[in-house]
């Protein structure tokens, strides 16, 4: 029986089942056939393929990871050949092939120990300990030449063989040296010793003045051990642990994380100054302090420790905060999150009124995003899928993800800590919220995530997404509605943060004007990369502070229409992905030396199929008069092309600025929806319910303000269509 080498459990070999799975290999073999299955070891990336990476394993072995092993897509690894990776070995094959797994663990430190598994020494060794191996045995051997023989006479002094004689000699010295231990504690204070009643000089102790230093010298540092021992923790910051190497200190702070070894308990602790691990040891495997759960508020003592790199605090005593001790703490760890998150100034992209008089709300959005970064909380970005709501929530995106990867080291950390994904028709109803939903709480359950902040742009703001926030609020989840329309008066007190213009300046602004000036704000650093979006995003009648803003960034009047059409042809193809690359390369030219060749080219094809439909369109417009009002009515289910671009409610756009100085208003009509669109200014809400009162069998509803459409059941068209037509002359 040996010992583990990373616990010390008695085992048959070198270590212990439990920590076989928690240690990292080094691989000093030369076959593949030298591999452990199931042992996770070091590698580096030799190449690519299109079905896996391969790794080499040692200096000798090359192993598949193939791309089914990933956790995520294969061409967004940020991998670079010779980079290092951790695996696992799954399966050698008789053919020599090594079938390699991922490693959620990709960093040394999240192993429990680095071991040498080198076949030619026949056992696993700790990396530390590698350079004492042969010195261990070769100490072990001269030990035991040097050792004294066992056999009792031997080992006999001649001092022992007069004491088994029985010589008074020998009792009279062990007398006389109990006497002098006793006089060395007892009369030291005199200076010397009499022993015995002996009057020889040979039997007196006497202390010398230096003798009498030495002692008091000593007696001091036992007195300053003891004081050391038994003195109280510092009271410290974690992010100044550096000072403290080596001593015992007290934090408080609230527990972020817990993760049960087959070791330690790690508790990861973070105050207003940075986070760290703190280590509790009960038994291998075994909970400590299981009263304590995520999100507690504590107090912690321990002694501060170096562990590869990386300080780690081995926990002695942890006490779960309440009532006003919590609530200090809690506000103090809050107030700092916030200055900290908090932007410094308030400084609009260009010119803009309507963004200046939300300089405010800006700020906030902004906050809640950098806070969530900073917390390790991820990011969801929902928005709408239009050009719109593309280039809104690409700019969020450019301006949170060097965040994430600042604050995290996993390579993959943008994949996992920000997401962006596209919402039908702008309205987050209970299918969005639902999905959503099943996503977060299956990654808190098997990644231990926070719950994600949600940011809705061009998104969300009608009564309509209630339903959906409610669910969300049900599970605590924070959000932020980022919208060029009036926001309506419910959902901003569902949400934590709202940015949206007031009702008379909703026209002068775009939900993508709204979401780049909270962008700048969350990251400096990217607000130049983001000063040609606004722009972008009118369709018509771009204010010049953002057509200068987006000259000065190199996109003229040509470039600026082209990446509008560009974004809006690729927002309906990606209407159910949240692919990241292609919108990317269109909207910020990363991968292309010619910013508007790839708009350009994608432009053009938006411009085929939108003039092609809208033609078709304008020649079968049914023209409809009511009283002095002329509203052009079209049958979309005979006169477009179904699933196919542009959708029905960009078409309906683009056919109202084309034929609006010849009718006050365009209705699309299919089987069971209308599109209104009208040259005035129209509250569709007020619009549907006076539709629903002149027809209450019809199930009018609205499905979504921002692209104007209504929903009815498909019986009553023909008293739905009148019943419109009527209100609409009533209100233009």
């Amino acid at each position: 029986m040996g010992s583990c080498i990373i616990c010390g459990k008695s085992v048959e070999g070198r270590i212990c089942d439990l920590h076989e799975e928690d240690a990292l290999f080094e691989f000093r073999g030369s076959r593949a056939d030298q591999l452990s299955v199931d042992r996770y070891y070091r590698g580096s990336v030799d190449g690519f393929a299109e079905f896996g990476v391969f790794v080499d394993i040692g200096d000798s072995v090359t192993g598949l990871l193939h791309r089914s092993e990933l956790d995520q897509r294969l061409d967004s690894l940020d991998w670079d050949s010779g980079d290092t990776v951790y695996v696992q070995v799954k399966n050698v094959r008789d053919n020599g092939n090594v079938d390699l797994g991922w490693s959620i663990r990709q960093s040394e430190r999240e192993f429990r120990g680095v071991l040498v598994d080198d076949p030619e020494i026949g056992h696993s060794v700790l990396l530390e300990n590698e350079d004492d191996e042969d010195e261990t045995q070769s100490d072990d051997s001269d030990e035991e030449a040097s050792r004294p023989s066992t056999d009792e006479s031997a080992g006999q002094s001649d001092d022992e063989s007069d004491a088994d004689e029985g010589t008074e000699s020998d009792d009279s010295s062990a007398t006389n040296a109990g006497a002098v231990s006793r006089a060395s504690d007892d009369d030291r204070v005199e200076g010397t010793a009499a022993v015995g009643g002996n009057d020889s000089g040979s039997n007196t102790a006497v202390m010398t003045e230096s003798d009498e230093e030495a002692d008091a010298e000593s007696d001091e540092s036992e007195e300053q051990t003891d004081e050391a021992t038994t003195a109280e923790p510092v009271a410290a910051a974690i992010g100044d642990l550096d000072d403290h190497v080596g001593a015992d200190v007290r934090l408080e702070g609230e527990v972020v994380g817990i993760r049960q070894t087959s070791g330690p308990t790690v508790f990861e602790l973070q105050d207003e100054t940075g986070t760290v691990d703190c280590a509790a040891f009960v038994e291998a495997g075994v909970r400590a302090y299981p009263e304590v759960e995520e999100d507690d508020y504590v107090r912690l003592s321990g002694e501060v420790r170096e562990r590869r790199g990386e300080l780690q605090v081995e926990t002695e005593e942890l006490d779960v905060l309440e009532a006003e001790e919590r609530e200090e703490v809690e506000q103090r760890l809050a107030d700092a999150l916030d200055d900290e998150a908090r932007p410094d100034t308030a400084e609009p992209l260009a010119d803009d009124t309507a963004v200046a008089a939300l300089s405010d709300d800006l700020v906030e959005a902004a906050t809640q995003i950098r806070k969530a970064v900073l917390t390790d909380r991820p990011v969801i970005v929902r928005h709408a899928n239009t050009a719109d709501g593309y280039l809104a929530g690409s700019a969020l995106e450019r301006a949170a993800l060097p965040l994430v990867t600042e604050q995290h080291r996993r390579a993959d950390a943008k994949y996992h800590y920000f997401d962006r994904r596209p919402i039908e028709g702008g309205v987050y109803d209970m299918d969005d919220a639902t999905k959503d939903t099943t996503t977060m709480l299956d990654n808190r359950e098997r990644h231990e995530e926070k719950l994600p902040l949600f940011v809705f742009v061009a998104a969300g703001g009608t009564r309509e997404s209630l339903d959906g926030f409610d669910l969300l609020n049900v599970y605590g989840a924070p959000s932020v509605v980022i919208d060029d329309i009036d926001v309506d008066g419910a959902v901003v007190d569902t949400v934590d943060a709202v940015v949206s213009p007031s009702a008379d300046t909703v026209s002068e602004t775009t939900s993508t004007a709204l979401a780049a000036n909270v962008a700048a704000h969350v990251n400096e650093d990217v607000r130049d990369d983001l000063q040609h979006l606004p722009a972008v995003s009118f369709w018509e009648d771009i204010p010049e502070p953002y057509v200068e803003a987006a000259s000065e960034a190199g996109y003229d009047e040509t470039a600026v229409s082209e990446l509008r059409e560009a974004v809006a042809l690729e927002a309906h193809y990606q209407s159910y992905e949240d692919k990241r690359e292609l919108i990317t390369d269109l909207v910020f030219g990363d991968d292309e030396e010619d910013v508007g060749g790839l708009a350009g080219h994608i432009a053009e094809q938006f411009r085929e199929k939108v003039d092609e439909e809208v033609s078709t369109a304008r020649a079968n417009l049914d023209h409809r008069t009511v009283g002095d009002v002329d509203i052009a009515v079209l049958d979309t289910d005979a006169f477009t092309h179904q699933y196919e671009f542009p959708p029905e409610s960009l078409l309906l756009d683009e056919l109202h600025r084309d034929v609006r100085d010849e009718s006050d208003a365009v209705l699309g009509i299919s089987t069971d929806t209308m599109y209104v669109r009208a040259n005035g200014d129209l509250d569709l809400h007020e619009l549907v319910s006076e539709v629903s009162e002149r027809v209450p069998e019809g199930g009018v509803a609205t499905r979504s303000v921002r692209e104007g459409t209504i929903r009815y059941l498909a019986g009553e068209r023909p008293a739905v269509l009148d019943a419109t037509l009527d209100v609409l002359a009533d209100e233009l």
